[in-house]
């Protein structure tokens, strides 16, 4: 009871008059201030980035690609203010320069002249890189460079992604073409490998062929050889033959003439018959012959005048049949002269031949070694073609078949190979939410550090009554403990009602921020009780010290060695963990882990202000009689 009562009382000694209570209200409301008022300006700055006024200089003149004309500054250009992540402002390069000295601009983005040429200069024989030029001014802000830096790096990405599409698409393209080729090469293969088979085959049948050629060319070459030797004498001998014919002939002409009077001699005797009759008629009518006996006598005549006759178709057919021969002759004594005039050339004739078979069977036999050669080289022709034929359509299958709709997806792939696929187990909604475990943790120790300024560490009057320590400790803990619970619920409500900030543990965030405030009353109260007005100015070192180590902007794990070490012990580090994992709705065994450490600091603490009320209720110095300045 005793406990309530130094509370009640102290609690009434801060709102004895109108300036104490203004006082305690201006002291409880400075971690609601603080707080609040961080976390409603920063509440989503990045929301916000649009105002950021931005310069976008575009000097790019241009470049031809595919003999088409292309401009990838104004394409940028436009798709950056359609965009709007930053408050564009496209002026030229001198107005940009001034403007971000003046301050007018936070940051400049310059797309020179050869924007477009070094984009497309891949396609050529000297590549360079496109340049984006980033100019910053850190007097306008630190915090605008490092967005401008985030700026440029995302306006670089989307470059690198369109013009990235644009090559693997040509690269594609070109893969397409190269599949096409690779197709009719393997039906050129097919073909080569086929005709070379047939060819190979061919070959030799050839060379078979050309072996019994050059046998049969080798038995011409004897037989005209033979025929050779034996025509030697032959002009000799048609020269001899046709003296002898040309003798025969002059024989036979002569013959004939003999034969042609003696026929016509015989013809004259025939005709003469007749009248030789008619005139022996005559005479015998003119005798006294009975005509028994002139008709015997005319038999006999008749008999010799048909004999006569007989015998001049026998001269005639013998002087037709002389001439004949006498024709004959003459025809074959011009034929043996003839044969006698070509003989010459007829033996030469031969010996050329001779000559000729006799080369042309060496010319055979190259030819049969040649189709031997040709067969094993059209072989290993077919053999190549057949491995030709099948690396083609290996290389054929490994090239994608890819229809145009297929390769524009593939070339997006290419440019953009990967996707950010973001999952979060927890998440806060924006950035106010993201750094408020951290400004209530601030606030919480600010607010106690705050109230220390009026309230009592202990009652001296109790110290010196009671000479009960746990119970005046406890007492000076419990009002400023108490009043920080007040401040906290306020700062709840501002978190949760004003500012809308989602908490996925409401009542566990609540009592974790009043467990937090209550911690760090009990080490102030500590720092008062053992030194005073030094041990006031320690809880402000130590603010400073926890809002370092804390990680509350940047991960702990950024901090030097040393003050990683001071992050793993000192409370703010536990309290801002705990709000995190009970406002996001994180892991709660962390949480409680975080609890159980600012639940062993608010005993530590207890137990020091206990030992430093003992101390006082049996000591009394000249400084807890009439403390100094500095305590």
């Amino acid at each position: 009871m005793k406990i309530v009562h130094l509370v009640a009382s102290e609690l009434k000694r801060l709102t004895a008059s109108s300036m104490a209570r203004l006082a305690l209200v201006a002291l409880m409301l400075v971690p609601v201030l603080y707080a609040g008022l961080y976390l409603w300006g920063h509440n989503d700055p990045y929301g916000n980035l649009k105002d950021v006024p931005v310069a976008l200089v575009v000097e790019d003149t241009g470049a031809t690609l595919d003999g088409q004309a292309v401009n990838y500054g104004d394409e940028v250009r436009d798709h950056l203010l359609k965009d709007a992540s930053v408050g564009w402002h496209v002026t030229s390069a001198a107005e940009a320069d001034q403007g971000v000295r003046d301050g007018e601009f936070d940051f400049i983005l310059t797309l020179g002249p050869d924007f477009s040429s070094a984009l497309t200069s891949a396609s050529g024989d000297a590549p360079e890189q496109a340049v984006v030029k980033l100019t910053t001014n850190d007097t306008n802000s630190f915090l605008a460079t490092t967005i401008a830096g985030q700026v440029a790096e995302k306006v670089r990405a989307s470059i690198t992604e369109r013009v990235g599409k644009q090559a693997a698409l040509t690269l594609l393209n070109g893969f397409a073409t190269v599949r096409t080729n690779l197709g009719q090469a393997v039906d050129g293969a097919t073909q080569l490998a086929d005709g070379s088979g047939t060819a190979a085959a061919g070959a030799l049948a050839l060379a078979q062929g050309s072996g019994s050629a050059n046998i049969g060319a080798l038995q011409l070459s004897s037989g005209l050889n033979e025929l050779q030797s034996r025509t030697a004498d032959l002009p000799a001998q048609a020269a001899a033959l046709n003296d002898g014919a040309q003798q025969v002939a002059a024989g036979n002409a002569e013959l004939a003439g003999k034969s042609s009077e003696v026929a016509s001699a015989v013809q004259d005797a025939v005709n003469q018959v007749p009248a030789a009759r008619a005139d022996i008629v005559a005479l015998l009518d003119q005798t006294d012959l009975t005509p028994e006996q002139k008709a015997a006598i005319l038999a006999q005549l008749d008999q010799v005048g048909t004999a006569i006759n007989d015998g001049n178709a026998q001269v005639q057919d013998a002087n037709t049949k002389i001439n004949a021969l006498a024709a004959g002759s003459a025809e074959l004594a011009a034929g043996t002269q003839q044969l006698a005039d070509n003989t010459p050339a007829l033996a030469g004739g031969i010996a050329d031949a001779a000559a000729g078979a006799s080369t042309l069977s060496s010319g055979i036999t190259q030819l049969a070694q040649g189709s031997l050669d040709l067969s094993s080289g059209l072989n290993a022709l077919d053999s190549g073609a057949s491995t030709l034929r099948d690396g083609l359509e290996s290389g054929l299958a490994d090239v994608p078949n890819q229809t145009p709709e297929q390769r524009e997806t593939a070339a997006q792939t290419i440019a953009d190979p990967v996707a950010l696929d973001t999952s979060a187990v927890t998440k806060a909604s924006n950035y106010g939410a993201g750094m408020a475990p951290f400004f209530i943790s601030l606030a919480a120790w600010i607010g106690i550090y705050a109230l220390f300024l009026i309230v009592k560490p202990l009652s001296r009057r109790a110290v010196t009554a009671l000479k009960k320590p746990f119970t005046v400790a406890t007492a000076g803990w419990l009002t400023p403990a108490i009043l920080g619970a007040l401040q906290m619920t306020a700062v709840f409500g501002i978190i949760t009602l004003a500012l809308g900030y989602q908490v996925e543990h409401g009542w566990g965030m609540f009592g974790f921020m009043v467990l937090t405030s209550a911690t760090f009353a009990t080490i102030i109260l500590a720092l008062n009780i053992l030194l005073g007005s030094v041990g006031q100015f320690l809880g402000l070192v130590l603010m400073v010290l926890q809002l370092v180590t804390a990680g509350g902007t940047f991960p702990w794990q950024t901090l030097p060695g040393p003050l990683q070490v001071l992050h793993n012990i000192l409370p703010m580090s536990h309290a801002v963990d705990g709000i995190r994992q009970l406002m996001y709705g994180g892991n709660l065994t962390l949480a409680a882990g975080d609890a159980g450490a600012l639940l062993c600091w608010l005993l530590g603490a207890l137990l020091v202000s206990f030992l430093g009320a003992r101390r006082m209720t049996r000591h009394r110095t000249l400084r807890d009689l009439r403390p100094s300045l500095i305590g």
